[in-house]
């Protein structure tokens, strides 16, 4: 089951970061994971981190020398904590569109997703996936995803003691939070997080309604001179997940009409 969606909306459009785990991982086994009443925000994001540090591990890092990881701490210089938990951004060497942020602060930016957009439509992406954290959609999301799951009855963790899980364990937990979805609501709070991001770093909050107007167009077919057009399937798989992507982009342009932000010409 090795799929990592093309198109995405963890951002915005994309698929959250539990969506992100290796098939390699989603493995059927006995071990279970902790009762998610039971699990800690802190061991959460212990939990959470391991299983970024293996996809880390099987994905194509860009080095710091990189024009892609230097133009992404251009764009999040000074951005270093959201709600006391320390962000870590890497961008992964590969065409597809995405981007995704997990509630131990890791964040990751796909190349190909920085090829298509400006730098405000980027850090505007960043920013809905960012305000996924703070407001705790994250933390919320994986832990009912454990509460729902068969896995819920067995414990890794005792004592507040942090288990280094197993490849089948973090198949078990992977499994979980493929299960798990943001909420419309929890979107459309994530834009709006997005949105002020973009303000408050005096960046033109139109990004973000340009930025969905980019990934629609996307999966509609269409791309960019000299891209390659994304899979429309793949798209509609998302889109199908998330508010109307028409509606994301009017309430975005209107809140930013209604302010006074012009928008840009290109």
């Amino acid at each position: 089951m090795r799929k990592i969606f093309t198109l995405l909306a963890t951002a915005m459009l994309f698929v959250s970061c539990g969506e992100q785990f290796n098939s390699a991982y989603l493995l059927s086994s006995g071990v279970k994971i902790a009762q998610a009443a039971a699990i800690t925000d802190e061991q959460m994001q212990a939990y959470v981190s391991q299983y970024v540090q293996q996809l880390d591990a099987q994905s194509t890092v860009l080095p710091e020398s990189n024009a892609y990881v230097k133009r992404l701490r251009n764009l999040t210089n000074g951005i270093t904590q959201v709600e006391g938990i320390p962000l870590n951004f890497k961008v992964y060497k590969t065409n597809d569109i995405n981007a995704f942020a997990c509630a131990d602060g890791s964040v990751r930016i796909y190349s190909g997703l920085m090829d298509r957009m400006t730098d405000d439509e980027v850090l505007g992406v960043i920013g809905h996936e960012i305000g996924h954290v703070a407001l705790k959609h994250s933390l919320k999301q994986y832990k009912a995803a454990l509460r729902n799951s068969a896995i819920r009855d067995a414990v890794v963790s005792t004592g507040g003691t942090i288990a280094v899980l197993t490849a089948s364990q973090l198949g078990d937990l992977g499994e979980a939070l493929m299960s798990a979805k943001y909420s419309r609501t929890q979107e459309n709070q994530a834009d709006d997080y997005g949105y002020e991001f973009l303000v408050a770093h005096k960046r033109n909050p139109w990004a973000m309604a340009m930025s969905f107007e980019k990934l629609l167009n996307m999966s509609n077919g269409g791309a960019s001179a000299g891209t390659q057009a994304a899979s429309s399937s793949a798209v509609s798989e998302i889109f199908s997940d998330h508010p109307a992507t028409e509606k994301r982009i009017a309430r975005m342009s209107q809140r930013a009409i209604s302010e006074g932000y012009k928008r840009p010409t290109k």
